[in-house]
């Protein structure tokens, strides 16, 4: 039996504030394998961003363990790589020296690994925009650097929020293919947030609906075979896509009207 690589046991986080108190996440179980690519989607309010944050190191949770490679996960660590919505390159740092930003604070800046981010940087059409600026790329070229960026430190866990939903559909497409291909050829793990049911269901190998108030887990997807082995844009065509997509959004409708006053 392998060991996940990320591990939730029992999770749960309250915000305090001087007036209240609010539970965001309540008694999360949560096993992720290696090179499983697991979706989290569910209502606002639900906690995504606030558990992915626990899974990256970057909040401590009130209660319960995070495991990564079945140790518990340090702050700060380099074995949890975090890709956000908006790409954050520096504006005044090349395409490289954005690309090498991860290495060069977690003191990893060699001569063989500088040539892997060229490598990876030429594998995702970047190859000649090393000595570019942020500003001379278009919007899904910045993504495809952020995504460098962060695979540059090799993190076992890769946590995706969001970070197609500033693009335009016909690039948000073809990023998808991309990351996807990406993340299988190096058999990479990855849990990705977003409130996009098809994308979840075309990139991912389960779909975790969270309920909200407080964010829990409410129903796991698993997906069919045919659709998690094709490319996510042809994924949408596959027989059995449209059912588990109104499956997904059946859950999501039922949690919102259980939730109503």
């Amino acid at each position: 039996m392998t060991q996940p690589v990320i591990e939730l046991r029992n999770i749960s986080h309250v915000y305090v504030t001087d007036r209240e108190a609010t539970l965001a996440l309540q008694d999360i179980n949560l096993k992720v394998e290696p090179g499983e690519f697991v979706s989290l989607v569910g209502p606002s309010g639900c906690g995504k961003t606030t558990l992915l944050s626990v899974m990256a190191g970057l909040l401590k949770p009130s209660t319960g363990e995070v495991l990564l490679d079945g140790k518990p996960l340090k702050a700060g660590s380099n074995k949890a790589g975090y890709m956000l919505q908006h790409d954050y390159l520096f504006p005044w740092r090349t395409i490289l020296d954005n690309a090498l930003i991860g290495l060069e604070l977690t003191k990893q800046l060699t001569k063989e690994r500088i040539q892997k981010v060229k490598d990876l940087l030429d594998g995702m059409g970047l190859g000649g925009t090393w000595n570019l600026y942020p500003s001379q790329l278009s919007g899904g070229m910045r993504q495809r650097v952020a995504l460098v960026r962060t695979l540059a430190t090799d993190p076992d866990v890769l946590l995706l929020d969001e970070p197609f939903s500033a693009l335009d559909y016909q690039t948000k497409l073809q990023l998808e293919d991309l990351i996807v291909d990406t993340l299988r050829e190096r058999k990479k793990t990855a849990v990705l947030v977003t409130h996009d049911l098809s994308e979840a269901i075309a990139v991912s190998d389960r779909v975790i609906v969270l309920a909200a108030h407080p964010g829990r887990i409410r129903t796991t997807f698993d997906i069919p075979k045919e659709i998690r082995e094709t490319a996510p844009f042809y994924a949408r065509d596959q027989e059995g896509f449209a059912e588990l997509f109104h499956q997904v959004w059946k859950e999501l409708e039922a949690e919102k009207e259980e939730v109503q006053p």
